[in-house]
């Protein structure tokens, strides 16, 4: 059932709409004040919408919309106003704010009809916003693989790898797949301050102990997908552990992280038993430069994805443009790779990209990897990557795999490589 939430300070008003949009299908969430309004948003799942009065206990509709253009909450708000012509009705339209307004005495026939335009089934809209982009090379294959096998599990998932290689959409994926996925699903930023959820004073516990809790209170039978899980401070990495350790909650906690968690796991800076309770199993998402062949149809994939939103044909890579995107190590991954493609469509007035119109940034830091994931045949490949951008000099190689030489010598010699 798709969720709409009700912000309005009138309770006659929030029954009404309430009654109305139970009457054609939907599952309203009614609140009166923005701190509820808040903590609804953060618990509703893909493709849902908001209906929002222009005024309420602690906000407004417009407040409203910034709060979540600032939170990147990507719902649709639909306001109500009393005359279409009022000066507050424009004004909550303006900078691409409320999607639409609806005057207050035609609720019962404009409603439901902007419902059905704006409010969409979970799988729509994650798909619509970049779901998985199926690939060839054989380390996303597993990757695939390993999603179908636990998706319809419990166990608790850390999705590792470098920013911009769509780790959210693997953990969203996950959460499609699953036997939760009627369930609620929320999304968290552990380096966010909004990691904040409802105090309550009367507990006798500390308000961050309350706040986390609340989260798998709210989510009790669904999915937490926590972003950025080593960004999470040590309190918090506390209070988490208690809660997965001592009280069993019916959630399932899906993470996503960048390689340096596992060094801070062996620095103990993240709590080792607490990354072992979320990391029932992992998944590693190779770096773009280790899986150049994808490299082509993830170009086409957006390529495809701007045609269709500009209503046009789409533009194809000619070899020569291939050929440079394969070179390139794409320090940026697959976001860096969009913005190229994205660049070149907006540039190009013909059908063909060549290489002379894309425009790739060179000035790259030096990608520390590491090799704590102990897959052998991952660390050969990253080993022989090292030494080939180091061309063949040991100590440049292991500045780039962050060890010492020492470490590489003795990995050389164990891989008969050296």
């Amino acid at each position: 059932m798709n969720k709409v939430l009700i912000v309005e300070a009138s309770d006659s008003d929030r029954r009404l709409m309430s009654a109305l949009l139970s009457n054609v299908g939907y599952e309203p969430i009614a609140v009166g004040t923005m701190e509820a309004t808040k903590d609804a948003v953060a618990k509703l799942p893909p493709g849902a919408a908001i209906v929002a009065g222009l005024r309420f206990s602690g906000g407004t509709a417009k407040e409203l919309v910034n709060w979540l253009k600032a939170e990147k909450k990507d719902f649709p708000v639909i306001a109500i106003v009393e005359r279409l012509g009022d000066t507050d009705a424009t004004d909550v339209m303006e900078d691409h704010g409320a999607v639409s307004v609806v005057q207050r005495p035609a609720i019962d026939k404009r409603l439901p009809e902007l419902m059905k335009k704006y409010v969409r089934d979970v799988d729509d809209v994650i798909f619509t916003k970049g779901g998985l982009i199926h690939r060839q090379s054989k380390e996303f294959c597993e990757i695939e693989k390993v999603i179908r096998q636990i998706a319809s599990t419990d166990v608790n998932v850390v999705i590792i790898g470098e920013s911009g290689m769509g780790k959210e959409m693997i953990a969203l994926e996950i959460y499609r797949l699953s036997n939760r996925s009627g369930n609620s699903l929320m999304e968290i930023e552990a380096g966010s301050a909004a990691l904040v959820g409802k105090d309550n004073p009367q507990s006798g516990r500390s308000k961050t102990y309350n706040r986390i809790k609340g989260y798998f209170n709210d989510t009790k039978g669904g999915t937490i997908i926590i972003k950025n899980i080593h960004l999470l401070d040590f309190e918090k990495q506390s209070v988490l552990l208690h809660i997965l350790s001592e009280e069993h909650p019916d959630v399932r906690v899906i993470c996503t992280a960048e390689p340096e968690l596992l060094e801070m796991v062996q620095e103990k800076s993240f709590r080792p038993t607490l990354f072992y309770y979320l990391r029932q199993l992992y998944i590693f998402v190779p770096p773009l430069r280790h899986v150049k062949e994808d490299i082509p149809i993830i170009a086409d994939y957006y390529l495809q994805n701007s045609a269709n939103e500009n209503n046009q044909f789409p533009k194809r890579l000619s070899a020569s443009a291939v050929k440079l995107l394969r070179q390139h190590s794409w320090p940026g991954n697959i976001r860096e790779l969009k913005v190229a493609i994205l660049l070149a469509t907006q540039n190009v007035g013909g059908s063909v990209i060549n290489a002379d119109d894309l425009i790739i940034c060179h000035a790259a830091p030096i990608m520390k990897e590491t090799l704590l994931l102990r897959d052998e045949n991952e660390e050969r490949r990253r080993i022989e990557d090292a030494m080939s951008q180091a061309q063949g000099v040991k100590a440049q190689a292991a500045k780039l795999l962050g060890i010492d030489r020492k470490t590489l010598s003795y990995k050389l010699k164990n891989y008969g490589m050296g």
